[in-house]
């Protein structure tokens, strides 16, 4: 099971990098026009911001899918993303034909968000503070009579 979810991430991953990345570093007018796409739910403020987050949630997010850090919140900006693909091609009037595409990566990431990134993922230590945050309260002994 563990390998073969270290495949996906792995397989996923690197084709969401290679979308994503032209994306990313696209600059001002790449992400303007990927942004514009929010237009088709109202939102006509900063499409650049918007087009610079997908580019950033693709190319980011399919690190996180092949080194396993992070991968669950990348897969909720990943589905978000895919989501919003989805209902830009809806609205365009292409139906299911022209979303399929975007629906289809839309589940995997939800499976992602809920199965994690299994065994098989790169280990991060947090900072020492954090790591302090997380732990157990230590368990009283039992007293002896």
């Amino acid at each position: 099971m563990d390998a073969g979810l270290l495949f996906l991430r792995i397989g996923f991953g690197a084709m969401f990098l290679y979308h994503g990345l032209p994306q990313l570093l696209g600059g001002p007018e790449k992400w303007a026009q990927l942004g514009g796409a929010m237009a088709w739910l109202g939102l006509t403020a900063g499409p650049s911001f918007w087009g610079f987050m997908s580019g950033f949630s693709e190319a980011a997010g399919a690190l996180c899918l092949i080194l396993g850090p992070g991968l669950r919140q990348a897969s909720a900006l990943m589905a978000f993303t895919m989501l919003m693909a989805a209902h830009w091609h809806f609205a365009k009037g292409t139906g299911m034909a022209g979303a399929a595409h975007a629906i289809e990566p839309c589940i995997v990431f939800v499976f992602f968000l809920i199965a994690g990134p299994g065994k098989h993922c790169l280990k991060l230590k947090a900072p020492g503070w954090l790591v302090m945050a997380s732990r157990k309260a230590p368990q009283a002994e039992p007293a002896e009579e």
